[in-house]
């Protein structure tokens, strides 16, 4: 296995923003007869050490499938306990990430959740904006399909014609209008689908799935993944450069 690390004088490239669908988490818990809410508060954890990984070599974005617009169907138990986690990672993990130099953004539908959950993104937002060293994108209840959806109501409200609605056009009212498109996608769990996230902007991301469970993701996964994408020689349909949008911001 290639290992890259923090302090590696490398010529690989290195993709200026990951997607990460984080899966795994119940599998995880269930391989120890541990509750799933277990094996999501051990996916938190992961979730903190990838960040750090992740800024140290050189990545710029990163986003994270936390929850997805379907996960509402889980049995209400679990998804009470997930958003429980939510407000304990904010209170646990806010100040250290801000110190760490990181930004967090939440993209997804917000209205289905607490006023207490908004108000807790809002401060982890609040409290990072101005951070630089690596951008933090979560996505709650985000579903790329609905991403779409939202993004052409808010070009119709804002005036636009049919003539008008661009791709270039659009992308400036998806949820990660913020970030450019992702260089490299990662699922974990060993499921081998995009599952609708990031539907718009994953066109043309390298795409990299392991049988690691999230909570088990750790540096040298990460590292094997990067050294993954490093080698493959990346086309953009029948030209050599990306297209408008891809990898811009």
């Amino acid at each position: 296995m290639l290992r890259l690390s923090a302090d590696m004088n490398c010529n690989l490239a290195v993709p200026r923003h990951v997607a990460i669908v984080m899966d795994g988490n119940g599998r995880w818990a269930k391989k120890r007869y541990l509750p799933r809410f277990f094996g999501h508060k051990a996916g938190v954890d992961a979730l903190v050490r990838v960040i750090n990984a992740c800024a140290d070599r050189g990545v710029e974005y990163l986003t994270v499938f936390a929850f997805s617009s379907e996960n509402w169907k889980r049995p209400e138990d679990e998804v009470s306990g997930l958003m429980g986690l939510v407000l304990v990672a904010v209170t646990k993990y806010l100040a250290k990430l801000a110190r760490d130099g990181v930004r967090i953004v939440i993209v997804g539908d917000r209205n289905a959740v607490s006023d207490r959950l908004r108000a807790a993104w809002l401060e982890a937002e609040t409290a990072t904006q101005h951070n630089t060293r690596i951008t933090l994108s979560v996505a709650f209840n985000y579903g790329g399909r609905w991403d779409v959806v939202q993004a052409c109501k808010q070009a119709v409200a804002a005036g636009l014609t049919a003539d008008q609605i661009t791709e270039q056009a659009l992308s400036g009212y998806m949820a990660m209008r913020h970030a450019p498109d992702p260089d490299l996608f990662i699922r974990t769990g060993g499921e081998v689908r995009i599952s609708n996230f990031l539907l718009w902007q994953v066109a043309y991301a390298e795409l990299v799935f392991t049988e690691c469970l999230w909570p088990d993701f750790d540096v040298q996964a990460l590292d094997a993944a990067l050294a993954d994408y490093a080698g493959r020689e990346r086309r953009f349909g029948a030209v050599t450069a990306a297209p408008a949008g891809a990898g811009g911001g």
